[in-house]
């Protein structure tokens, strides 16, 4: 057996572990796919004998190919996609920040203990690519509140009901309630 066989004996029978982190992963089929890409088993081939469905059996090949976007993680930042305090889509979005970029949202995270959604992810993402993304813009991005974590009040149209006109519709008693409100 020559190296890149073993180094894909090794990853396969890795990943038939019932617990793997997502790091784990991530550099196990990075692994994988260098040493089949070293045989010359390349996607692109004609002929091909593997796609990249096959890198990681049961999950898609996109799903492998976000995996191994994690190895871009500076380790600060791939600990926390380990520890389950980042999550994997985000963090592949991050994986596109320089290092430094990236040294900067570990410290503002630390900092202000926030944890990066997708969509400031992606902003900053697309802030890095175009070269417009500092600690400042960061910082910016990081503290802004995230529509999940607004408070709000709802209320079922049925809990409201006695106190409106049958015909009322829900936007009705919303404007009713806010008019009352404000009279107050």
């Amino acid at each position: 057996i020559d190296r890149d066989a073993a180094a894909i004996a090794l990853v396969d029978s890795n990943l038939q572990r019932e617990h793997i982190l997502p790091s784990e992963k991530a550099y196990a089929s990075k692994l994988k796919l260098e040493a089949m890409n070293h045989q010359g088993r390349t996607s692109g081939q004609v002929g091909q004998k593997w796609s990249r469905d096959e890198i990681a059996e049961g999950e898609s090949g996109r799903q492998v190919l976000r995996y191994i976007r994690l190895t871009n993680l500076i380790p600060g930042i791939l600990q926390k996609v380990d520890e389950g305090r980042i999550a994997l889509t985000p963090a592949v979005e991050l994986s596109y920040l320089t290092d430094a970029e990236q040294e900067d949202l570990l410290e503002t995270r630390e900092s202000e203990d926030c944890t990066p959604s997708l969509s400031q992810a992606i902003q900053m993402k697309a802030l890095s690519q175009s070269g417009q993304l500092d600690m400042d813009t960061i910082f910016h991005i990081m503290t802004q509140p995230k529509a999940n974590q607004q408070e709000k009040i709802s209320f079922k149209v049925s809990e409201l009901r006695d106190f409106f006109p049958r015909h009322y519709t829900a936007a009705q008693m919303m404007q009713e309630i806010k008019v009352a409100l404000k009279e107050r």
